[in-house]
Protein backbone atom coordinates (compact mmCIF):
# COMPACT_ATOMS: atom_id res chain seq x y z
CA UNK A 1 0.00 0.00 0.00
CA UNK A 2 1.59 3.62 -1.14
CA UNK A 3 -0.21 5.46 1.87
CA UNK A 4 -0.66 6.57 4.92
CA UNK A 5 -3.11 4.55 7.04
CA UNK A 6 -5.95 6.71 8.64
CA UNK A 7 -8.66 4.34 9.45
CA UNK A 8 -12.29 2.31 8.97
CA UNK A 9 -14.67 4.48 7.56
CA UNK A 10 -17.52 4.11 9.62
CA UNK A 11 -20.67 2.28 8.73
CA UNK A 12 -22.81 5.44 9.59
CA UNK A 13 -20.74 7.71 7.48
CA UNK A 14 -22.46 8.61 3.63
CA UNK A 15 -18.61 8.05 2.68
CA UNK A 16 -19.54 4.18 3.64
CA UNK A 17 -22.82 3.97 1.62
CA UNK A 18 -20.56 5.58 -1.74
CA UNK A 19 -18.05 2.92 -1.63
CA UNK A 20 -20.62 0.35 -1.19
CA UNK A 21 -22.44 1.19 -4.14
CA UNK A 22 -18.96 1.45 -6.09
CA UNK A 23 -18.05 -2.01 -4.79
CA UNK A 24 -21.67 -3.56 -5.46
CA UNK A 25 -22.74 -1.83 -9.06
CA UNK A 26 -19.07 -1.44 -10.65
CA UNK A 27 -16.66 -3.98 -9.27
CA UNK A 28 -19.43 -6.89 -8.75
CA UNK A 29 -18.70 -7.52 -5.13
CA UNK A 30 -21.94 -8.61 -3.65
CA UNK A 31 -20.71 -8.72 0.53
CA UNK A 32 -23.51 -7.90 3.25
CA UNK A 33 -21.31 -5.68 5.54
CA UNK A 34 -18.14 -4.73 3.43
CA UNK A 35 -15.19 -2.63 5.76
CA UNK A 36 -13.45 -0.12 3.71
CA UNK A 37 -9.85 0.86 5.05
CA UNK A 38 -8.80 3.91 4.11
CA UNK A 39 -5.12 5.47 3.57
CA UNK A 40 -3.86 8.85 2.25
CA UNK A 41 -1.86 8.80 -0.62
CA UNK A 42 1.46 9.82 -0.29
CA UNK A 43 1.75 13.84 -1.25
CA UNK A 44 -2.13 14.55 -1.33
CA UNK A 45 -4.62 15.54 1.07
CA UNK A 46 -6.87 15.08 -1.35
CA UNK A 47 -6.78 11.65 -2.90
CA UNK A 48 -7.50 8.32 -0.90
CA UNK A 49 -7.02 4.92 -1.59
CA UNK A 50 -9.72 2.71 -0.17
CA UNK A 51 -9.43 -0.88 0.78
CA UNK A 52 -12.29 -3.99 1.21
CA UNK A 53 -10.50 -5.50 4.42
CA UNK A 54 -12.56 -9.33 3.14
CA UNK A 55 -11.30 -8.88 -0.71
CA UNK A 56 -8.35 -6.82 -0.90
CA UNK A 57 -9.40 -5.09 -3.73
CA UNK A 58 -9.06 -1.91 -4.27
CA UNK A 59 -10.32 1.50 -5.39
CA UNK A 60 -8.94 5.13 -5.99
CA UNK A 61 -10.82 8.36 -4.68
CA UNK A 62 -9.88 11.78 -5.39
CA UNK A 63 -12.07 14.87 -3.72
CA UNK A 64 -12.12 18.10 -5.48
CA UNK A 65 -14.12 19.72 -2.94
CA UNK A 66 -11.17 20.91 -0.60
CA UNK A 67 -9.22 22.71 -3.60
CA UNK A 68 -12.48 24.80 -4.18
CA UNK A 69 -13.81 25.40 -0.77
CA UNK A 70 -17.17 27.05 -1.26
CA UNK A 71 -17.27 26.64 -5.29
CA UNK A 72 -19.03 23.68 -5.43
CA UNK A 73 -19.90 23.69 -8.85
CA UNK A 74 -16.31 24.49 -10.08
CA UNK A 75 -15.39 21.54 -7.73
CA UNK A 76 -18.04 19.63 -9.67
CA UNK A 77 -17.22 20.61 -13.02
CA UNK A 78 -13.76 19.23 -12.46
CA UNK A 79 -15.03 16.00 -11.18
CA UNK A 80 -16.92 15.72 -14.03
CA UNK A 81 -14.43 16.60 -16.72
CA UNK A 82 -12.23 14.08 -15.68
CA UNK A 83 -14.90 11.32 -15.05
CA UNK A 84 -15.59 12.31 -18.68
CA UNK A 85 -12.21 12.19 -19.97
CA UNK A 86 -11.32 8.83 -18.88
CA UNK A 87 -14.39 7.35 -20.46
CA UNK A 88 -13.58 9.48 -23.55
CA UNK A 89 -9.58 7.97 -23.95
CA UNK A 90 -10.73 4.22 -23.14
CA UNK A 91 -13.34 4.70 -26.29
CA UNK A 92 -10.30 4.88 -28.30
CA UNK A 93 -9.15 1.50 -27.17
CA UNK A 94 -6.56 2.29 -24.01
CA UNK A 95 -8.18 -0.31 -21.97
CA UNK A 96 -6.00 -3.24 -20.82
CA UNK A 97 -2.74 -4.71 -22.04
CA UNK A 98 -0.14 -2.57 -22.70
CA UNK A 99 -2.33 0.29 -22.72
CA UNK A 100 -4.69 0.96 -20.21
CA UNK A 101 -6.69 4.29 -19.11
CA UNK A 102 -8.34 3.91 -15.52
CA UNK A 103 -11.81 3.14 -15.21
CA UNK A 104 -13.85 5.72 -13.68
CA UNK A 105 -16.46 3.88 -11.28
CA UNK A 106 -18.83 6.66 -9.42
CA UNK A 107 -18.97 10.51 -9.01
CA UNK A 108 -20.70 12.19 -5.88
CA UNK A 109 -21.26 15.82 -6.33
CA UNK A 110 -22.30 16.19 -1.95
CA UNK A 111 -19.44 14.37 -0.73
CA UNK A 112 -16.71 17.02 -1.32
CA UNK A 113 -17.28 15.90 -5.17
CA UNK A 114 -15.95 12.63 -5.07
CA UNK A 115 -14.40 10.53 -7.94
CA UNK A 116 -14.11 7.08 -7.53
CA UNK A 117 -11.98 5.28 -9.87
CA UNK A 118 -10.34 2.01 -10.16
CA UNK A 119 -6.80 0.96 -9.02
CA UNK A 120 -3.75 0.27 -11.07
CA UNK A 121 -0.89 -1.21 -9.23
CA UNK A 122 2.75 -0.81 -10.60
CA UNK A 123 5.66 2.10 -10.43
CA UNK A 124 5.50 5.10 -11.42
CA UNK A 125 7.82 6.94 -13.73
CA UNK A 126 8.66 9.03 -10.66
CA UNK A 127 10.30 5.87 -8.74
CA UNK A 128 11.83 4.60 -12.01
CA UNK A 129 13.35 7.82 -12.13
CA UNK A 130 14.70 7.45 -8.76
CA UNK A 131 15.83 4.48 -9.44
CA UNK A 132 18.60 6.14 -12.12
CA UNK A 133 19.11 8.62 -9.57
CA UNK A 134 19.79 7.13 -6.61
CA UNK A 135 20.41 3.20 -7.32
CA UNK A 136 22.26 3.80 -11.05
CA UNK A 137 19.03 1.94 -12.52
CA UNK A 138 19.40 3.61 -16.07
CA UNK A 139 18.50 0.55 -17.83
CA UNK A 140 14.58 0.55 -15.56
CA UNK A 141 14.64 3.94 -16.76
CA UNK A 142 15.32 3.50 -20.53
CA UNK A 143 12.85 0.91 -20.39
CA UNK A 144 9.97 2.26 -18.99
CA UNK A 145 10.16 5.36 -21.05
CA UNK A 146 10.20 3.24 -24.19
CA UNK A 147 6.93 1.85 -23.16
CA UNK A 148 5.52 5.06 -22.05
CA UNK A 149 6.63 6.76 -25.58
CA UNK A 150 4.63 4.00 -26.94
CA UNK A 151 1.68 4.73 -24.92
CA UNK A 152 1.31 8.34 -25.65
CA UNK A 153 2.04 7.89 -29.33
CA UNK A 154 -0.85 5.71 -29.42
CA UNK A 155 -2.95 7.41 -27.34
CA UNK A 156 -1.69 10.90 -29.48
CA UNK A 157 -2.04 8.74 -33.18
CA UNK A 158 -5.20 7.64 -32.42
CA UNK A 159 -7.20 10.70 -31.46
CA UNK A 160 -5.52 13.35 -34.25
CA UNK A 161 -7.90 14.66 -36.17
CA UNK A 162 -7.24 16.60 -39.55
CA UNK A 163 -7.12 20.33 -38.15
CA UNK A 164 -3.99 21.67 -36.95
CA UNK A 165 -3.49 22.36 -33.38
CA UNK A 166 -3.59 25.95 -31.81
CA UNK A 167 0.40 26.70 -31.05
CA UNK A 168 -1.90 29.86 -29.88
CA UNK A 169 -2.87 28.46 -26.89
CA UNK A 170 0.58 26.82 -25.71
CA UNK A 171 2.14 30.15 -26.62
CA UNK A 172 -0.58 32.19 -24.37
CA UNK A 173 0.53 29.41 -21.45
CA UNK A 174 4.34 30.21 -21.75
CA UNK A 175 3.02 34.06 -21.04
CA UNK A 176 0.87 32.99 -18.30
CA UNK A 177 3.34 31.22 -15.91
CA UNK A 178 5.57 33.85 -16.48
CA UNK A 179 3.34 35.91 -15.21
CA UNK A 180 2.68 34.24 -12.71
CA UNK A 181 6.61 34.12 -11.56
CA UNK A 182 6.72 37.52 -11.90
CA UNK A 183 3.93 37.95 -9.37
CA UNK A 184 5.53 35.49 -7.40
CA UNK A 185 8.63 37.56 -6.99
CA UNK A 186 10.78 34.77 -8.48
CA UNK A 187 11.57 36.64 -11.94
CA UNK A 188 11.61 40.44 -12.69
CA UNK A 189 10.67 42.61 -15.57
CA UNK A 190 13.55 41.98 -17.54
CA UNK A 191 13.58 37.91 -17.57
CA UNK A 192 9.90 38.28 -18.15
CA UNK A 193 10.24 40.72 -21.05
CA UNK A 194 12.49 38.13 -22.98
CA UNK A 195 10.39 35.58 -22.24
CA UNK A 196 7.27 37.04 -23.96
CA UNK A 197 9.38 38.16 -26.94
CA UNK A 198 11.37 34.88 -27.07
CA UNK A 199 7.92 33.29 -27.29
CA UNK A 200 6.54 35.31 -30.32
CA UNK A 201 9.75 34.53 -32.18
CA UNK A 202 8.63 30.93 -31.49
CA UNK A 203 4.95 31.76 -32.97
CA UNK A 204 6.80 32.87 -36.25
CA UNK A 205 7.91 29.60 -36.65
CA UNK A 206 5.60 27.62 -39.47
CA UNK A 207 6.62 24.08 -38.32
CA UNK A 208 4.87 25.32 -34.34
CA UNK A 209 1.56 25.05 -36.32
CA UNK A 210 1.23 22.34 -38.47
CA UNK A 211 0.95 19.24 -36.42
CA UNK A 212 -2.65 17.83 -36.03
CA UNK A 213 -4.41 18.40 -32.74
CA UNK A 214 -4.86 15.12 -30.63
CA UNK A 215 -6.34 14.85 -27.60
CA UNK A 216 -3.60 15.13 -24.55
CA UNK A 217 -3.04 13.64 -21.20
CA UNK A 218 -2.85 17.53 -20.12
CA UNK A 219 -0.98 16.65 -16.91
CA UNK A 220 1.99 14.63 -18.00
CA UNK A 221 3.64 14.51 -15.00
CA UNK A 222 5.87 11.38 -13.74
CA UNK A 223 3.42 10.76 -10.78
CA UNK A 224 0.65 10.10 -13.42
CA UNK A 225 1.99 6.69 -15.28
CA UNK A 226 2.33 3.53 -13.71
CA UNK A 227 4.36 0.91 -15.17
CA UNK A 228 3.26 -3.46 -15.06
CA UNK A 229 5.27 -5.80 -16.45
CA UNK A 230 6.80 -5.68 -19.91
CA UNK A 231 5.34 -2.29 -21.88
CA UNK A 232 2.22 -2.01 -20.00
CA UNK A 233 1.42 1.39 -18.70
CA UNK A 234 -1.44 2.88 -16.81
CA UNK A 235 -2.79 6.78 -16.86
CA UNK A 236 -3.81 8.53 -14.36
CA UNK A 237 -5.34 11.93 -13.19
CA UNK A 238 -6.67 12.99 -16.51
CA UNK A 239 -8.60 16.17 -15.08
CA UNK A 240 -6.91 18.28 -17.26
CA UNK A 241 -6.93 16.19 -20.71
CA UNK A 242 -7.50 18.42 -23.39
CA UNK A 243 -7.06 19.06 -27.69
CA UNK A 244 -3.82 20.34 -28.46
CA UNK A 245 -0.47 20.09 -30.01
CA UNK A 246 1.27 16.14 -28.76
CA UNK A 247 4.13 17.94 -28.07
CA UNK A 248 2.59 19.52 -25.10
CA UNK A 249 2.55 15.86 -23.39
CA UNK A 250 6.23 14.68 -24.83
CA UNK A 251 7.68 18.08 -23.82
CA UNK A 252 6.64 17.81 -20.26
CA UNK A 253 7.94 14.55 -19.91
CA UNK A 254 11.34 15.85 -21.40
CA UNK A 255 10.79 18.71 -19.01
CA UNK A 256 10.57 17.17 -16.12
CA UNK A 257 13.57 14.39 -17.25
CA UNK A 258 15.32 17.62 -16.97
CA UNK A 259 14.66 18.79 -14.00
CA UNK A 260 15.18 15.62 -12.22
CA UNK A 261 18.43 15.70 -12.85
CA UNK A 262 19.04 19.42 -12.50
CA UNK A 263 17.74 19.08 -9.25
CA UNK A 264 20.05 15.55 -8.30
CA UNK A 265 23.20 16.49 -10.06
CA UNK A 266 23.29 19.97 -10.79
CA UNK A 267 23.70 19.03 -14.39
CA UNK A 268 20.99 19.28 -16.81
CA UNK A 269 22.99 17.61 -19.55
CA UNK A 270 22.43 14.46 -17.59
CA UNK A 271 19.00 14.05 -18.62
CA UNK A 272 19.60 14.28 -22.55
CA UNK A 273 20.07 10.16 -23.46
CA UNK A 274 17.23 9.68 -21.28
CA UNK A 275 15.79 12.46 -23.35
CA UNK A 276 17.18 11.35 -26.49
CA UNK A 277 15.74 7.96 -25.77
CA UNK A 278 12.08 9.13 -25.20
CA UNK A 279 12.08 10.63 -28.55
CA UNK A 280 13.26 8.09 -30.53
CA UNK A 281 11.13 6.26 -29.17
CA UNK A 282 7.96 8.15 -29.72
CA UNK A 283 9.11 8.34 -33.23
CA UNK A 284 8.92 5.26 -33.95
CA UNK A 285 5.31 4.80 -34.30
CA UNK A 286 5.09 7.05 -37.34
CA UNK A 287 5.76 5.70 -40.60
CA UNK A 288 8.90 7.67 -40.88
CA UNK A 289 10.77 7.47 -38.20
CA UNK A 290 13.58 10.33 -38.87
CA UNK A 291 11.30 12.61 -40.63
CA UNK A 292 9.12 12.42 -37.50
CA UNK A 293 12.27 12.42 -34.80
CA UNK A 294 13.53 15.96 -36.51
CA UNK A 295 10.35 17.71 -36.54
CA UNK A 296 9.50 17.11 -32.99
CA UNK A 297 12.93 17.60 -31.84
CA UNK A 298 12.74 21.07 -33.37
CA UNK A 299 9.45 21.80 -31.55
CA UNK A 300 11.20 20.19 -28.50
CA UNK A 301 12.84 23.29 -26.67
CA UNK A 302 9.71 25.41 -26.55
CA UNK A 303 7.67 22.69 -24.66
CA UNK A 304 10.80 21.96 -22.59
CA UNK A 305 11.40 25.37 -21.54
CA UNK A 306 7.51 25.60 -21.00
CA UNK A 307 7.26 23.37 -18.41
CA UNK A 308 10.47 24.40 -16.48
CA UNK A 309 8.86 27.85 -15.76
CA UNK A 310 5.84 25.78 -14.93
CA UNK A 311 7.71 24.10 -12.17
CA UNK A 312 9.72 26.93 -11.32
CA UNK A 313 6.69 28.30 -9.58
CA UNK A 314 6.26 25.41 -6.96
CA UNK A 315 6.82 27.11 -3.33
CA UNK A 316 8.54 24.16 -2.51
CA UNK A 317 11.64 25.23 -4.49
CA UNK A 318 14.26 27.48 -3.18
CA UNK A 319 14.10 30.84 -4.88
CA UNK A 320 18.07 29.78 -6.22
CA UNK A 321 16.87 26.43 -7.80
CA UNK A 322 13.73 28.36 -8.94
CA UNK A 323 15.95 31.09 -11.01
CA UNK A 324 18.15 27.83 -12.30
CA UNK A 325 15.17 26.50 -13.90
CA UNK A 326 14.18 30.49 -15.55
CA UNK A 327 17.73 30.68 -17.13
CA UNK A 328 17.74 26.95 -18.28
CA UNK A 329 14.37 27.69 -19.72
CA UNK A 330 15.27 30.97 -21.49
CA UNK A 331 18.37 29.13 -23.31
CA UNK A 332 16.26 26.68 -23.95
CA UNK A 333 14.64 29.16 -25.90
CA UNK A 334 17.19 30.68 -27.39
CA UNK A 335 18.37 27.63 -28.80
CA UNK A 336 15.90 25.86 -30.19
Amino acid sequence: MSGQYVGYVDGQDPMHSFLARVFRDQIGMRGAHPAFRAFRMTGSNDVYEYEEKSSGTRVVCKFFGPRFGWDRDQAAWWAGHEYDGLETLRRYGLIGSPHHVVRPLGLDPELGCVLAVEHYGGESLSQAIDACLHEGDSARLFWRLKALAYFLATQHNRTAVASGADFGADREYLDIVTQRLQDAGRMGDWDAGELRWLGDRWAERPQMWRDAEVLLHGDATPANFLFGGGMNVGAIDLERMKRGDRMFDVGRIAGELQHAFMAATGDWRCAEPFIGHFLWEYSCHFPDRDSAFRSMSARMPFYMAMNLLRVARNGYLDDAYAGRLVEQSKQLLRAG
